[in-house]
């Protein structure tokens, strides 16, 4: 069975099962030897360590049959173009029990899902391995001659008992919720597992291709590495050559005596996204010695392949598998050099004016009205080169511009840390062409031009506080004098510890909180108050004859319409896995259907700039529930959105509601679509929100787990990004937003980090 190879066996010899090179050559050995590219390659494994016994694997396997069945013939589908040819066939009589998807499904559960999860995954199948369990759980479904376990019944009933539990009244909850995780995870490992050769069978029946790895290494000039000169890939040292490297970066070194190495810098930041990259940019430039911890790893346009199941797991917090603790939101955090700013869609929007003039009056925060903020933003956009329109617009975004344009409401362009010719659609698996600046390639190259360190593949444990014997600035108690990390390499036997006079929180708005959690702060705002702007997806079919372009291709946000102040319209990146994880299954053969549609179905983004509040409980740990008033504004923009796609062509639209609601356009009159419209509605419940009437929901923005406030009683740091418990101790993330800002993030969270490194810049001058 084909398996990802995780970082941890870079630079090990092949072994015997190896069916290609490891996974990433790195940088030293690109150096030396340019005759294989760096990017996402497969490995073969005999054995998996998910550890479900056979009888609950034989159950797992039938489930998995049972959402992608084998079936005869290629259906009828008029709308699908190329006929009724050899890959349909295939594609058709493919079967989610096949190879090794199950074992993959099996292992995903254990590996990224919340052990409560697991558990639940656990006794289903425990259940449906036996005659009784199936019993209670399938009802009279399994009853032919005998009572049936799941594995031996029919496959019509198999999927009859799904239908039952993805429709699950509150006393059945488990089962609807297991459905849901099995649905998810069945699908996504169907459409991005890929062979030897870089390809998954499915893909050309589906439309879908993506450039043959071999073909990208070759015709690309090698391009320099920039930030190898400060790069340290702790994954590939031990304790004596981590010292030696260590020293030879300028870096003052103790070796460990009891359970430490002790490094000496100015500052230490934990975090190299928007707010790590730029505040480690900003302090070296001023002269300071400049230690950044990162956990993921470090890659340049060379090394990504566009591949999504590899890119995913690589580039994603948790493999880009996260929910938040009911199953009802689906969170995407960039976790590698760069952070979010390598992985996002490249929307580049200054913080709004009713934002800025909110948390100005009402949060009392007076950064945000001053001169000095307006000059942050301008020194964010000038380093990111950002761009404010877009030469050529990909199938998606041509979607939305030209239903906004029938309707006859506006849309604008959206401005992009790219070139205005820039047309990738790959941006979200790490940009291939180089052309995206993230702080990968703008604010850490500066950095590490001023001589500062980046310490990749190494986790922030938790920060050094010492009590204060005397009351610090403004009463503060502790005093932070470093952080403690720790190498993901068994190879550097001891803990590092970072000694600093300033140290930087800078790992999210889900990361910072539990590390100041554990670093002993107690400050009643850590891990409240956070925002995710919710969204939910509105589809389109669009026949060949209509609007030009595959949904995968071309810039991924380049137009916007604005529904209320508090809501927007965009587009998304769906790769095959990702678009069938979030489509709604009504029946096996339904979704073959829909995904031969893949790459002509564009997807709209209805986003809300939400009021409720959600809680980060621990690593991975998220609890969120959208306010009634966040649902009644994410309806109101999800009808919009489906007017945008039928006025822009579409034969048919949707929303991802576990029914499958959708409407046939051709010959549709006001009528009708009106009575549609009026079937978007509102639940009652979280649980009916998220897996009944909208489908899962989607959160690219994680902000305010550690916001910023004028006082200790209203927020966790101050105007400064100081933490108010502990002096040297700042907080340079979405993590200090006040409040949600309705549109994407990232100028934001740069502007900020700007204006708090300066402030700590100007601190160590006096």
């Amino acid at each position: 069975p084909t398996r990802l190879i995780h970082l941890a066996d870079f630079g090990k010899p092949p072994r015997a099962h190896h069916t290609k090179p490891t996974l990433q050559a790195r940088a030293a050995a690109q150096h030396n030897a340019r005759d294989k590219p760096s990017l996402l390659w497969t490995v073969r494994r005999d054995m998996y360590t998910h550890g479900f016994p056979p009888q609950q694997m034989e159950a797992l396997r039938a489930i998995c049959g049972a959402l992608i069945p084998s079936l005869p013939g290629q259906g009828e589908d008029p709308h699908v173009t190329g006929g009724k040819d050899l890959d349909h066939e295939r594609f058709y009589l493919a079967s989610g029990a096949d190879d090794a998807i199950p074992e993959e499904v099996a292992e995903l559960a254990v590996k990224r899902c919340p052990w409560e999860a697991t558990t639940l995954l656990r006794a289903v199948l425990w259940a449906l391995s036996t005659k009784a369990g199936t019993l209670v759980l399938c009802g009279r479904l399994c009853i032919s001659d005998e009572i049936r376990r799941f594995a031996h019944m029919p496959l019509e009933r198999k999927e009859e008992a799904l239908k039952k539990w993805s429709k699950a009244s509150w006393f059945l909850l488990p089962t609807r919720i297991a459905f849901v995780i099995f649905k998810m995870l069945c699908q996504y490992v169907f459409y991005t597992k890929v062979d030897e050769n870089y390809d998954n069978p499915s893909w050309k029946a589906i439309g879908y291709g993506v450039k043959k790895v071999e073909e990208q290494w070759q015709k690309r000039p090698r391009r320099p590495r920039p930030l190898d000169k400060g790069v340290l890939n702790t994954k590939e040292l031990n304790d004596q050559t981590f010292l030696r490297s260590v020293t030879e970066k300028g870096l003052a070194v103790k070796p460990g005596t009891n359970q430490y190495h002790t490094v000496e810098c100015d500052v230490v930041i934990a975090g190299s996204g928007c707010g790590g990259g730029v505040a480690a940019a900003v302090l070296a430039s001023a002269g300071l010695k400049v230690v950044v911890v990162e956990k993921g790893d470090y890659f340049i346009a060379d090394d990504y392949s566009g591949i999504e199941g590899p890119s995913m797991e690589q580039l994603y917090e948790n493999g880009g598998i996260l929910f938040t603790s009911d199953a009802t939101t689906a969170l995407l955090s960039g976790a590698t050099v760069g952070g979010g700013s390598a992985v996002n869609w490249s929307a580049s929007i200054r913080t709004p004016e009713d934002v800025l003039q909110e948390w100005s009056q009402h949060h009392g925060l007076g950064l945000f009205r001053s001169s000095r903020y307006e000059q942050a933003m301008d020194a964010v956009c000038k380093r990111l080169g950002v761009t404010a329109r877009c030469r050529e617009e990909g199938f998606q975004n041509k979607v939305l511009r030209r239903g906004c344009k029938a309707l006859g409401i506006p849309v604008q362009a959206v401005p992009r840390n790219s070139p205005e010719g820039h047309y990738c659609g790959s941006c979200g698996y790490g940009c291939p062409t180089g052309e995206k600046r993230g702080t990968d390639t703008t604010w850490l190259v500066d950095a590490v031009a001023h001589g500062a360190v980046i310490l990749t593949g190494c986790n922030a444990h938790q920060f050094i506080l010492e009590k204060s014997t005397r009351p610090g600035k403004a009463g503060r108690s502790s005093k932070c004098t470093g952080l403690v990390a720790k190498c993901m390499n068994s190879g550097i036997t001891k803990k590092l510890r970072i000694m600093a006079k300033a140290s930087i929180s800078a790992c999210g708005a889900l990361m910072t909180p539990p590390l100041l959690r554990k670093s002993g702060l107690k400050n009643k705002h850590i891990g409240r108050n956070l925002y995710l702007h919710p969204a939910s997806m509105a589809w389109g079919y669009f026949p060949e004859d209509t609007v030009t372009g595959k949904c995968y291709q071309g810039g991924v946000i380049t137009s916007m319409h604005r529904v209320t102040e508090r809501t927007v319209i965009e587009t998304p990146a769906l790769a095959p896995g990702m678009f069938a994880t979030v489509m709604p299954w009504v029946s096996g053969r339904d979704m073959k259907h829909r995904m031969l549609r893949y790459a002509r179905t564009a997807h709209l983004v209805a986003l809300v700039r939400d009021r409720g509040q959600g809680f980060v409980d621990g690593v991975g740990r998220v609890r969120f529930t959208p306010s009634p008033d966040d649902t009644r504004e994410l309806c109101s923009a999800l009808r919009r959105a489906l007017r945008i796609l039928v006025a822009a062509g579409a034969a048919e639209v949707g929303i991802h509601r576990s029914d499958g609601l959708r409407l046939g356009c051709k010959g549709v009159g006001d009528e009708d679509l009106e009575a549609f419209l009026a079937g978007v509605t509102i639940e009652k419940g979280p649980l009916h929100f998220a897996t009944d009437k909208w489908g899962i929901l989607g959160s690219a923005h994680q902000m305010g787990s550690c916001r910023m406030a004028s006082n200790n009683r209203d927020g966790a740091v101050d105007s400064s990004g100081e933490s108010w418990e502990a002096e040297g101790l700042y907080v340079s993330d979405a993590s200090v937003l006040p409040t949600a800002i309705g549109i994407n993030p990232m100028i934001t969270i740069q502007s900020v980090a700007y204006c708090i490194s300066h402030d700590i810049a100007m601190s160590f001058v006096h």
